[in-house]
């Protein structure tokens, strides 16, 4: 190891963003430790780093396995979660044990060894508050408990009221919140992204399925900008003890995002719309417009999304015709 070199670990390193993470700390010299349950992560997208990392198989659950392992790093990267939308209606009991539970463990044992904390959270915190763009600060607003859309905003948010505690006895920690990344290694099968989903109707000649009138708006972020503000955050003095939005500035109407990559891959595929209760079930709650601030990015990392989405969506249908059969 050089000089700079330091022991990182991260949770969920085998996932979309958490395998460019790695890849990026591979290539500034750190040496990397990853442990992932390969639930919902590939091993295969650690292909371009799999020789210089330690590739660990288990849960953020178990107890032993993580204290050992957070023991030998001198920095974590928690971005092991439950995600997705769908998975979270579908299976709020599993989502909010291991959103909760397994972050309570992860930063006890952070804690016990004062290690430097990222944690990896989300614009889901925000649930539907019309304030906009969304601040760090912001209030939240959120339906019933009778809804399980809203246990992930909720167990994400109980993630950050966690860490923000432990900063306050003195642990080194930041926390990122992350606005619809996406990019090269998204989920082909859409999971927890409806820009892949998009990507794979059209390609696949399926009708494109816009949820309700498809007039809710999202902001994307490219993952290199993505990773890279979450890097920043992570090994920056100036982060510690912080809530940081990582978003993009394209606000987009899904049905705009569904036509633009129709004319990105030149598919013939319908635009189709059909209800939030055909692809969720009964009872499901959208948020019309979800926009960041990331004032508080660019002063405190000088961190700014340099990839617009026009572009970002190009890289990604390229690796997608290289990598997707």
């Amino acid at each position: 190891m050089s000089a700079d070199s330091q022991r990182i670990l991260v949770t969920g390193g085998a996932g979309f963003i958490g395998s460019h993470l790695v890849d990026a700390l591979v290539a500034q010299g750190h040496q990397v430790t990853v442990l992932d349950l390969l639930t919902t992560g590939d091993r295969r997208n650690l292909a371009e780093s799999e020789q210089a990392i330690e590739f660990v198989h288990g849960s953020i659950l178990d107890p032993e396995l993580v204290g050992r392992l957070v023991g030998q790093a001198d920095v974590v990267f928690h971005l092991a979660a439950a995600v997705g939308v769908r998975y979270i209606v579908e299976d709020p009991l599993n989502s909010i044990i291991t959103n909760v539970r397994g972050t309570d463990i992860v930063l006890e044992a952070c804690a016990q060894r004062g290690c430097r904390t990222l944690l990896a959270s989300t614009s889901e915190v925000y649930g539907s508050t019309p304030q906009l763009p969304m601040s760090e600060d912001d209030d939240r607003v959120l339906g019933p408990t009778s809804v399980n859309r809203w246990s992930y905003s909720t167990s994400k948010a109980l993630d950050e009221h966690l860490a923000l505690a432990y900063a306050g006895t003195g642990m080194p920690i930041s926390i990122v919140r992350y606005f619809n990344s996406y990019g090269p290694r998204i989920d082909p099968r859409g999971y927890g992204s409806v820009l892949a989903q998009f990507l794979r109707q059209a390609l696949d000649g399926e009708p494109i399925t816009v949820h309700g009138d498809g007039e809710q708006t999202r902001c994307f972020t490219f993952v290199a900008d993505t990773v890279r503000g979450t890097i920043q955050a992570g090994l920056a003095e100036e982060a510690i003890g912080q809530v940081v939005n990582l978003g993009g500035d394209d606000e987009i109407s899904i049905v705009e995002l569904a036509h633009r990559i129709k004319t990105v891959v030149g598919s013939r595929s319908e635009i189709q719309h059909v209800t939030h209760e055909s692809y969720y079930g009964a009872g499901f709650a959208d948020t019309p417009r979800r926009v960041p601030d990331v004032s508080r990015a660019r002063d405190l990392l000088g961190w700014e999304p340099t990839v617009d989405l026009e572009e970002g969506i190009g890289l990604t249908y390229e690796w997608w015709k290289q990598n997707v059969g």
